[in-house]
């Protein structure tokens, strides 16, 4: 998909809006991770070294069109240590800035408009502006007012990242090397429905893993005992194991499962087969024989691609055992150069940064249902609003 990608020999002077995606978690006025902030500097570097005046929008949070200070950006500002706008409507300070100056605004949806694509929204927001830059790939999968509205009003481009987002997945799926492994967790089929569908098609073997795992398992016929799984969703998991097997992909679902008596992170972690699992059990994370496994199938990999912890990866070591394994291995094999990795998805990423191997990969991707529905093959606005 060809899009329209920022010329920085051109920006000199310009007043430059920004979008970026800089939704991360705060607590007690403080971030916690910085990863999608870090990742946006690239343009943001690019655009004030060539004597552009950059003003960055962004959101954090849902506050549903209403001022709400836990929803603030100052964090944010403070972190990055530039200026803070406390309006992103405001406009009365662009006359003050000079080339190479940049600041941030406040939250988008402070104001209702900003997620209901409103034009006159979108004409206030790009107005006194002289192009628009989209770098908030993680977001892109959203008919925004910031993301899209503003491209009616303004020429409008790729920053750096939304450019490599989309050419480092792009490859890996239309040029994989073979085996290709996908690794799918997290809490439900019905969000993944679309993806696992696609990787089906075009993976050598997916491997299901977490609550989405226990869901398959009990399609299968399997005991789940007290756990967090779709019962509703079994013939769906069954259908995209007959397309799968359509397709020559092997389907490999938890051989065994980290069980505990409640739901709770110092709950005693027992590991139960599949098929021993018992009604009082609740399944909190993928067992030991599936995570050697696991780590067997990554020996013969050639890529990979990775998105849903298998299990409890915030409650630390006991019940993020079979996430921490995949990504400690992951890592080493990325390392040695005998796998190209692609991760995405907040929880994921966490797991990495939780035992330190971020950057051990070959790609880390900032988006979650951005990632997914680009990898499923849907249309995502902010990028199709960019297209030559």
């Amino acid at each position: 998909m060809p899009i329209r990608k920022v010329d920085y020999n051109s920006v000199h002077g310009k007043y430059v809006l920004l979008r970026d995606d800089f939704n991360v978690q705060i607590e007690n006025g403080k971030i916690t991770d910085t990863f999608r902030i870090d990742a946006s500097q690239s343009t943001i570097k690019h655009l004030i070294s060539n004597g552009a005046r950059v003003v960055i929008c962004a959101h954090l949070g849902r506050p549903k069109g209403k001022r709400d200070e836990a929803f603030s950006l100052r964090p944010i500002a403070e972190y990055m240590n530039i200026p803070f706008v406390d309006d992103c409507l405001r406009k009365d300070f662009l006359s003050n800035m000079k080339n190479g100056d940049v600041v941030l605004m406040e939250n988008l949806r402070f104001y209702i408009g900003e997620e209901e694509n409103d034009d006159s929204f979108a004409r206030e927001l790009a107005n006194g502006f002289d192009i628009y830059v989209n770098d908030a790939f993680a977001v892109s999968h959203r008919a925004a007012a910031s993301l899209v509205g503003v491209t009616k009003y303004l020429p409008s481009f790729a920053g750096d990242l939304l450019v490599g987002e989309i050419e480092n997945i792009s490859r890996v799926l239309e040029k994989p090397e073979h085996p290709l492994v996908a690794f799918v967790g997290g809490a439900k089929v019905s969000s993944k429905i679309g993806v696992l569908k696609k990787l089906v098609t075009i993976a050598d073997r997916v491997v299901v893993g977490g609550a989405l795992g226990t869901t398959f398992n009990f399609a299968m016929g399997q005991p789940v005992g007290n756990s967090l799984y779709e019962p509703t969703m079994a013939d769906t998991a069954l259908e995209i194991m007959n397309i799968a097997r359509e397709h020559n992909c092997e389907i490999l679902l938890p051989l065994d499962k980290g069980v505990g008596k409640v739901f709770d992170k110092n709950a005693k972690r027992e590991n139960r087969d599949a098929d021993e699992v018992k009604d009082d059990d609740v399944i909190i994370d993928d067992g030991d024989k599936t995570i050697a496994r696991n780590s067997e199938l990554l020996k013969d990999a050639k890529t990979v691609i990775w998105n849903g912890t298998f299990g409890m990866a915030e409650w630390g070591a006991v019940w993020g055992r079979a996430s921490f394994a995949l990504a400690r291995d992951l890592a080493h094999y990325t390392k040695m150069g005998k796998i190209k990795s692609i991760v995405g998805g907040g929880e994921t990423v966490a797991a990495l940064d939780a035992i330190d191997v971020h950057g051990d990969m070959t790609y880390v991707s900032t988006g979650g249902g951005a990632f997914l529905e680009f990898i499923e093959g849907k249309e995502l606005p902010g990028i199709k609003a960019l297209e030559v």
